[in-house]
């Protein structure tokens, strides 16, 4: 049986019953929803600090915690698949219980500071009150809970009280290596997190840039993991630099979570130019300037036309990167139409994630600066499909051609046009794990057609004792998901290995996020 410390890391360690059923039963009635307020872009764009105002979101939350509803049927919880008890710590927030909110966010979730900071909050969409009403605005309330849970000493280590003898392989440090260590860590098993990039983190270290979140955020939690008695191993490539069947033989379990990091590529004409490089080689450099490792990115878009190709997040994350960087223009290109402003009903009823018209910091940042004149007024250019690349005589990229695109992506008769690009960017997504290490093929792991790892219905992969969870298995997801997969998967080994768990399991393998 897990001790009385383990177990109040792995499951909510008491029921809470509240005094009264909402602090303000009006709250949504009385109080418009207030979001944390970003720093002025001329002042952000000079520093490569978080684009909000330190100290800004205290003084609103309480009144925006106080407009949850406390619904019957809470469908943030649906629509979060860690879980997360929502009106608990809303309410707990709006009563000023700071330490008791922090238990009941920590109770379904590792890394509140990372998803509050890095989610685009599904949980928002599925509230209750947006239905007629802007949102709770929910990850605002999170992230002010863990910064105060970090502030006040809520979040101290837990190690276990006794050891189980078994020990565990985790290969990669993402999210979801992350969780699936501390949540294995805290059950009492000895667990070694292999990452083969030289700092701790994944994405998290060199994709995410440090204007979205300052790695101070990710320090902190590696150090809480020390402390607890997770092991890291950096610079270690397993299938390079220590052979799977090495790894096999040394633990008792290897759970798998080294991401969907294989880039897709963009097979058109002028491909092979120099200066078209894919987000994931460029976002890493500008990373390593801010920790120091390099005085500038070789890849810089210091004073460079450069062309985005690819609409989502990643791309955004390139488009603040190079405004930094003092690119003279910065154009990103989404190959599907410009969405609405307001769910459409219809196709995307409430409470379904909508596909709409969002702008991001960085989209902020392109508007106010005109960084793009050639484009949308936030440097986006919807409907628009690259045709080919042509460069100069020394076969560096000078220009991308492009053409405009209906809804079923064919061409618009008469609308091809030229953007001049010094650097492109490549950021059309991920279509599954890296295999240039060796790791799959030396496991002889099995591959669906997506070219991600099969697993049964405990993440157990076709080699005995390894098991598959993240992005490697599900496919490129956001953090929720991956934290999800970590915290399940580590309750699928501690199960194999013991018997029986205490550990929480919030997801199963093949579940998806809610749908039309």
């Amino acid at each position: 049986m897990a001790s009385e410390t383990v177990a109040e890391t792995v499951r909510a360690p008491f029921v809470y019953v509240r005094e009264t059923a909402m602090a303000d039963p009006r709250g949504f009635l009385n109080s418009s929803r207030e979001e944390w307020p970003r720093r002025p872009v001329e002042d952000r764009v000079r520093d490569w600090d978080e684009v909000y105002i330190p100290g800004a979101l205290l003084p609103i939350i309480r009144t925006q915690a106080d407009r949850c509803m406390d619904c019957g049927v809470p469908f943030c919880h649906d629509a979060c698949p860690l879980g997360n008890l929502i009106p608990d710590w809303n309410d707990l927030v709006a009563r000023d219980d700071w330490r008791t909110a922090s238990d009941r966010l920590h109770a379904t979730n590792n890394f509140p500071e990372f998803t509050g900071r890095l989610c685009p909050a599904p949980c928002e969409t599925g509230c209750v009150l947006a239905i007629n009403q802007p949102a709770v605005t929910i990850k605002n309330v999170e992230v002010a809970i863990a910064d105060r849970a970090w502030a006040d000493g809520f979040a101290p280590p837990r190690p276990p009280d006794r050891l189980t003898g078994r020990t565990v392989a985790v290969v990669g440090s993402g999210p979801t290596g992350l969780a699936a260590a501390q949540q294995l860590t805290r059950a009492g098993h000895t667990v070694a997190v292999y990452e083969r990039d030289d700092r701790i983190g994944g994405l998290m270290r060199y994709g995410i840039p440090e204007f979205k979140m300052e790695k101070r955020h990710l320090e902190r939690r590696i150090t809480q993991m020390r402390a607890e008695g997770t092991k890291f191993r950096t610079s270690t490539a397993v299938g390079r630099d220590i052979g799977a069947a090495e790894l096999r033989a040394r633990h008792d379990a290897v759970v798998l979570a080294v991401g969907a990091t294989a880039g897709r590529e963009l097979a058109v004409e002028g491909r092979e130019l120099s200066g078209i490089h894919q987000a994931m080689e460029y976002l890493p450099l500008a990373n390593r300037v801010c920790e120091g490792d390099l005085e500038a990115s070789p890849l810089s878009a210091a004073g460079k036309d450069v062309v985005i190709v690819g609409g989502g997040d990643t791309g955004a994350d390139c488009l603040g990167t190079a405004i930094r960087e003092g690119a003279k223009s910065v154009t990103q290109l989404d190959i599907y139409p410009q969405p609405g402003a307001e769910r459409d009903e219809n196709y995307e009823p409430w409470p379904v994630y909508p596909k709409i018209y969002r702008m991001s910091a960085a989209h902020e940042e392109a508007r106010e600066l005109e960084i793009a004149p050639e484009a949308h007024a936030d440097a986006r250019l919807f409907a628009a499909s690259t045709l080919r690349f042509t460069g100069d005589v020394s076969g560096r990229v000078r220009d991308l051609h492009l053409v405009e695109v209906d809804a079923e992506r064919r061409p618009r008769t008469g609308t091809e046009r030229t953007l001049p690009a010094d650097l492109v960017l490549l950021a059309l997504g991920f279509s599954g794990p890296d295999r240039s290490d060796g790791l799959v093929d030396q496991f002889g792991l099995g591959l669906d057609p997506r070219g991600t790892i099969t697993r049964d219905a405990d993440f157990a992969t076709n080699v005995p004792g390894v098991y598959a969870a993240g992005d490697a298995a599900r496919g490129q997801s956001l953090i929720v998901w991956a934290i999800a997969e970590g915290r399940a998967v580590a309750a699928a080994v501690d199960r194999r290995l013991t018997g029986d768990s205490q550990l929480p399991s919030p997801i199963r393998p093949h579940d998806r996020p809610m749908t039309a």
